[in-house]
């Protein structure tokens, strides 16, 4: 392949992932100012503490092989409105504890097992707690997992298409390796003087 259709194929990968990606650039840099000024953007956290009863005979049983963890789940569902994942579900010789969790949301229902009553907390962090959430991959189960790996790496390739089309442009190539050799010394001056 000759070095002007390398440039160009260079050229072309860099303007359509780059493209591609504008959407997940931008989230992750404004979720970066969300998390970083978590003081100033956290203030809708809604917490709600409610209590219920389910069926003793779902919970109260010897063998706990027969706790009815099925019917216990959707009936917590169904009753508080919970819409997020079941994230885990622990039984003790007296309590069951149940919780759900998901980007930006999460419920935590305390069981008593003698007699079904429970006490429930659910906390809702609003938009920008989902955004959060979303941006750190906490809670998102696989498909937020694959999300965050896919933009890495859509993010990686418009870096190094950006470098490699710099290589090709003679006028400007050494300017741009100067100022991104500057970049970098930057960020490692910044870490050295302020943040170790």
């Amino acid at each position: 392949m000759s070095k002007g259709r390398l440039a160009r194929l260079i050229r072309w990968l860099h303007i359509y992932i780059s493209m591609l990606s504008f959407a997940v650039v931008f989230f992750f840099a404004a979720t970066g100012l969300t998390l970083n000024h978590a003081d100033k953007f956290n203030d809708r956290i809604h917490t709600v503490q409610e209590k219920g009863r389910l069926n003793p005979a779902w919970v109260n049983v010897a063998d706990t092989l027969k706790i009815a963890k099925l019917e216990i789940v959707e009936a917590l569902r169904r009753v508080d409105r919970i819409t997020a994942p079941l994230r885990d579900f622990r039984i003790d010789d007296a309590q069951i504890g149940v919780s759900f969790k998901g980007p930006g949301y999460e419920a935590d229902a305390f069981i008593t097992r003698e007699t079904g009553e429970y006490d429930i907390t659910i906390t809702n962090a609003g938009f920008i707690g989902i955004i959060n959430d979303l941006h750190k991959g906490r809670d998102a189960g696989t498909a937020g997992s694959v999300f965050i790996d896919v933009s890495s790496i859509l993010l990686v390739l418009v870096s190094l298409t950006g470098l490699l089309l710099l290589l090709f442009l003679r006028r400007k190539r050494s300017s741009g390796l100067l100022v991104a050799v500057c970049g970098l010394l930057l960020a490692w001056l910044v870490y050295e003087i302020w943040i170790k």
